[in-house]
């Protein structure tokens, strides 16, 4: 190839080059100036109701849990929670959620004990020691979700799909209109309980009667019932106690180890994608932590805030009533393990994993009440 021709052979080449470049700067330019496509996305909407007032923390907690499902979901799952009554009657949501005529709802499984008394074994039994975090590891370690779903799907033969999340503090043994001392004050009271745990006062000697959460305080104010308890001390402000009565007994075996429930249309949540059930497992698991984590700031507020500004005055139930709770949970488990299969089941399933996971909670776990005093008994 002579000077020449290399010559025009190159030239020729940087034009083309050239030419490619600034066609493809051009094609760039219009991508970038053209109008974004924004993909849209319609949601699938799952409609929920709560057993929990609007006021409540506990509706707030289910509130919680579904904007974990909205957010990770990217849009694709939309869970809409109304507060109790909105739909149906607090104590009507399993049923309603078993015939469709809602998708979920948030709740705690001893709600359905005139159902079947296993379901206050989930949240609301006699735990052996356990609190509420290590009832959720019987729960997802321990055999707990395959024994729940037998009694939901099999036993009971409901459309419903159930998981349990959200550990919580122990109860106080309730409100009452003057100070217990002993077991025999429990005498004839008119309580307010529900599940087992009526069943529990109704060993202590009291007249335990089922009351859903926004009729208790009403109740109590107009003296159709002498006491009562629902939870801690966030939604017991909310609920108006402090307001009828100011005396609160702390501590109590009744239900220390209570968690959350919720429930989905069996056939509604098999129908999701993999990815969105997949989503609502792991939200779970995100609302267990971020749960316990607000209740230690919100419970522990509220205890205060109603001691120095209400003039709420707390109590320790004495040794004698914790011990008659004790018993009176021996005397409930004989009974309904003998008169149900499923019940014993769950109950022996319990303590096994109690005996274990407690034994090595208490060996290792130094006392929180030593540091506490070593730190703060002189301030």
């Amino acid at each position: 190839m002579s000077n020449r021709s290399r010559r025009e052979f190159v030239q020729n080449s940087l034009g083309l080059g050239a030419g490619l470049l600034v066609g493809s700067q051009a094609q760039a330019q219009a991508e970038v100036s053209a109008p974004a496509v924004v993909k849209t996305i319609k949601p699938t909407v799952l409609k929920f109701q709560s057993t929990w007032p609007t006021r409540d923390i506990f509706n707030e907690f289910a509130q919680d849990f579904a904007k974990k499902v909205n957010d990770m979901s990217g849009g694709e799952l939309r869970i809409d929670v109304y507060p109790t009554n909105s739909i149906v009657k607090a104590f009507g949501i399993q049923n309603a959620v078993h015939k469709g005529q809602l998708d979920g709802g948030h709740g705690v499984p001893t709600y359905w004990h005139d159902r079947h008394p296993a379901f206050s074994l989930f949240g609301s039994g006699p735990s052996f020691g356990m609190d509420s975090n290590q009832v959720l590891a019987w729960f997802q370690y321990g055999g707990g979700q395959q024994l729940y779903d037998e009694l939901v799907q099999k036993e009971m033969n409901l459309n419903i799909q159930g998981f349990l999340y959200g550990p919580l503090t122990a109860q106080p043994l309730g409100w009452f209109k003057k100070r217990i001392d002993e077991l025999k004050d429990m005498a004839h009271l008119r309580f307010r309980a529900v599940g087992l745990a009526a069943d529990v006062y109704r060993e202590l000697g009291a007249n335990p009667t089922a009351l859903q959460p926004a009729d208790i305080v009403p109740w109590l104010d107009k003296g159709l019932i002498d006491a009562g308890e629902f939870n801690n001390p966030s939604s017991d402000r909310a609920l108006g106690f402090p307001n009828v009565t100011p005396v609160c007994m702390i501590r109590s075996f009744h239900q220390s180890c209570e968690v959350f429930e919720v429930i989905f249309n069996k056939s509604r949540f098999d129908g999701l994608s993999f990815p969105l059930r997949s989503i609502i497992r792991y939200a779970l698991q995100a609302s267990s932590s971020d749960l316990s984590w607000k209740a230690a700031d919100r419970f522990s507020n509220d205890y205060e805030e109603m001691r120095r500004k209400q003039g709420v005055r707390y109590y320790y139930t004495p040794e004698d009533i914790l011990k008659a709770q004790l018993n009176a949970w021996r005397k409930i488990i004989a009974k309904e393990s003998a008169a149900s299969p499923i019940f014993k089941r769950i109950i022996d399933s319990q303590m096994r994993f109690a005996k274990r996971v407690v034994g090595f909670e208490n060996d290792v776990t130094p006392s929180s009440k030593m540091a506490y005093d070593f730190w703060f008994a002189s301030v």
